[in-house]
């Protein structure tokens, strides 16, 4: 027997009839969360205003979020001491994240940042 035999043999509709093929459905939205880690020699007026910055873009593009503000830590760097770590989780569409990243780099007094997809 070839394999069209076989396979119109499994198939009771016949060898005419084919299954079709759905595409896989695109994501809507997703669980994410961003650490990102500010200079600790900032002041602690532009550490708030560069969290409240990040909290406001992501509230506007995202469904459901949460903040928490880690405060300061020391850092394994010889030039900068102590960093200033928030992380904040938040459902959006699978586009933000690429953004949120690019402003997080070109941002004055961050100096690392990580965006993680948390999964279902």
């Amino acid at each position: 027997m070839h394999c069209r035999q076989i396979l119109a043999h499994m198939n009771p509709c016949g060898p005419s009839v084919q299954k079709e093929v759905q595409p896989r459905m695109a994501k809507i939205s997703a669980n994410y969360e961003v650490v990102f880690i500010m200079d600790g020699r900032l002041p602690e007026e532009q550490v708030a205003a560069l969290t409240e910055k990040f909290k406001t873009l992501v509230e506007q593009n995202s469904t459901a979020m949460e903040v928490e503000e880690w405060g300061k830590r020391k850092l394994p760097y010889n030039y900068i001491t102590e960093g200033y770590y928030v992380l904040i989780s938040f459902t959006s569409a699978p586009d933000f994240p690429k953004e949120l990243d690019r402003i997080l780099g070109i941002t004055d007094g961050i100096i690392r940042s990580m965006i993680v997809c948390k999964g279902e």
